[in-house]
């Protein structure tokens, strides 16, 4: 299986004041196609660098970064704009939604950006909304959205340029533990579609439901663990899950 990420010997540097921050120390990782991966380390560890990284937020200070075979860590800062709107979708800890505007609404700000016809931008986001399990809410806004039902929106605007990579920076912090397993099998559900996941998370039960757990700690892996991943579906099906 082809990598869709891969970082060589990467590492980032930042200046503060006069003194060097290092935040990666010559990382090298390869995340193969449709892979669910987790990323953990204690505050200060590099994970959140790691994930801009990935994301094509940031740029590395040595090494090298290809995502789909592409060298970005080359590219214009108009050509990696466009990377992140046609091949990564971004969720987040705290949604990030438009207040006053629909679901469906939100989902479109993506299509917007890719200049695609009203129409179709309509189409799109209800598939991507359908996809995640709340279609029928796409005329809510998000203030008359449960905290879980929020994020299936966020995650639909991610999906609705249909990217190779879903990364995701702790989109359970703000979720109680049913809503939280609820988002899990919905990720599985997307990495079993051939979707790569990339999950930032401090939860260690959250980090059992993928199927690589990776730690950090000083700006470098410590452990890449391949598991068998924590089934959230099964969880999910527990009496004490619906407590």
């Amino acid at each position: 299986m082809s990598s869709l990420i891969q970082l060589e010997h990467v590492g980032k540097i930042y200046r503060m004041g006069d003194i060097d921050v290092v935040a990666l120390n010559d990382v090298s990782l390869a995340v193969p196609r449709g892979q669910f991966v987790s990323i953990m380390g204690a505050s200060g560890s590099g994970k959140s660098t790691l994930m801009n990284l990935v994301g094509c937020l940031d740029r590395p200070t040595t090494g090298r970064y290809l995502l789909d075979s592409v060298d970005v860590s080359r590219l214009s800062p108009n050509q990696l704009a466009k990377i992140r709107n046609e091949t990564i979708g971004f969720v987040f800890q705290h949604f990030n939604l438009l207040a006053r505007t629909s679901a469906r609404e939100n989902v479109e700000v993506p299509l917007i950006y890719a200049d695609v016809p009203a129409r179709e931008r309509r189409e799109r986001a209800m598939r991507a909304l359908a996809r995640v399990g709340i279609a029928d809410r796409a005329h809510h806004q998000p203030n008359q959205l449960s905290g879980g039902q929020q994020q299936r929106v966020a995650i639909a605007r991610a999906l609705v340029n249909e990217p190779k990579l879903i990364l995701a920076d702790e989109p359970t912090g703000a979720l109680d533990s049913r809503a939280s397993m609820e988002l899990m099998e919905l990720f599985q559900s997307l990495g079993a579609s051939g979707i790569t996941v990339v999950l930032v998370t401090h939860e260690p039960d959250i980090g059992l439901c993928a199927g690589r757990a990776i730690t950090m700690r000083d700006g470098r892996i410590i452990t890449d663990l391949v598991q068998e991943p924590r089934a959230a579906a099964a969880m999910l099906a527990r009496p004490e899950a619906h407590a």
